[in-house]
């Protein structure tokens, strides 16, 4: 490998000394493939969740209280992977709205108010899906036709903007007047966000129990079907308590220990990644010892499958069998005897995607 990093490192040369020599400069290509956030969210719900009924109809009661004002907005806040979009999404499918126009935009760490109303009005309008209005004035008018006299819920997921006057135009673009009526629920990591966008008293997400999380483990890691069960439950409790009531860990974890043995799990419980902590952010805290345990344990064909892809930009859409190649052309993965290259090649594709190392592009599997 050395030599293969050796060779490529001279082979950049040269070709920065042609780019260079050529005054090349560069340019962008209009059919270049969009990159877009790979965490973006839907509206679809999961089929098995854990926890959360108790919060979401203590919500739904909350909004059929307060909502007396023209729009109403429920901010959902809380650290990163304890589930927030998924407490948004039970609110969202609840029969309580069913009679509701909905719409689901997810907003992200960029803020882009037109990108968010033309979001609205191509979920509310058919004949306007494929249009992309490009002054504000003509959203602000168009969204003011779609939200009057009608009983709306909006979903924004994921709302990092901190500038108040930003979140006031915001506001300002949704209200319609007494005529209609608008239920906004918001998902944000910070309070500070919450409490300047709320109109009624934001909902601070708690963690899951560890007996929620211990349910997770054993979902993902196949646990009723394992003949050890007695031996390892206690130490999945263990393991279970250790990820702090966020989901994603519990997730992340239950499908690593699927197929490990007695002793592997063992050395989950006693790592000492449990005591990484590296970061500020509280949820980088709590879910990055989980997900760098997860990486240690990887076999190290899956190691180097998932550093490769590294390569990529962040939020970019990667096609599975294209992946799959550069793995093979590579040599990342190689033939065994039971299975063919390419059936390895999208075996460490399926380990990925359990342990949320990567995620089903939302807009097509791939």
């Amino acid at each position: 490998m050395a030599n293969k990093m050796n060779k490529m490192r001279k082979g950049l040369e040269v070709i920065t000394g042609q780019h260079k020599e050529f005054k090349l400069t560069e340019c962008t290509n209009a059919n270049e493939q969009t990159v877009t956030d790979v965490r973006e969210t839907s509206s679809k719900l999961e089929r098995h969740i854990v926890g959360r009924t108790k919060e979401k109809d203590k919500i739904l009661a909350y909004l059929s209280e307060s909502m007396i004002n023209e729009i109403t907005v429920l901010p959902i806040y809380g650290i990163g992977g304890l589930g927030k979009t998924t407490l948004a999404k039970m609110v969202y499918n609840s029969p309580q709205f069913k009679e509701y126009s909905q719409v689901w935009v997810y907003v992200s760490q960029t803020f882009d108010l037109k990108k968010i109303g033309n979001s609205i009005i191509s979920q509310l309008s058919e004949k306007n899906r494929e249009i992309a209005y490009t002054e504000k004035q003509m959203i602000d008018n168009y969204l003011q036709k779609l939200l009057a006299n009608k009983n709306i819920l909006i979903v924004l997921d994921d709302l990092w903007e901190n500038n108040k006057s930003h979140l006031e135009e915001l506001l300002g673009m949704l209200k319609v007047g007494e005529s209609g009526k608008v239920v906004v629920v918001v998902t944000t990591r910070y309070e500070d966000i919450a409490k300047k966008i709320c109109t009624i008293q934001p909902h601070k997400l708690a963690p899951l129990k560890d007996d929620e999380c211990w349910t997770i483990i054993k979902q993902k890691s196949d646990f009723e079907s394992r003949y050890d069960q007695q031996e390892l439950r206690h130490i999945g409790k263990d393991i279970a308590s250790k990820c702090r009531g966020v989901a994603l860990a519990a997730q992340s974890l239950g499908h690593m220990l699927h197929s490990l043995p007695f002793d592997e799990w063992e050395s989950v419980r006693n790592s000492d990644f449990w005591n990484l902590s590296d970061s500020e952010d509280t949820s980088s805290t709590h879910v990055l010892p989980s997900l760098k345990l997860s990486y240690s344990v990887m076999p190290s064909y899956l190691k180097i499958c998932f550093a490769y892809c590294a390569i990529f930009p962040k939020g970019y859409k990667i096609v599975k069998d294209d992946l799959i190649h550069q793995w093979i052309s590579m040599g990342f993965i190689k033939a065994e005897s039971k299975s063919s290259t390419w059936q390895l090649g999208e075996k460490c594709i399926r380990q990925l995607l359990g342990l949320s190392f990567l995620e089903h592009s939302k807009s097509a599997l791939v």
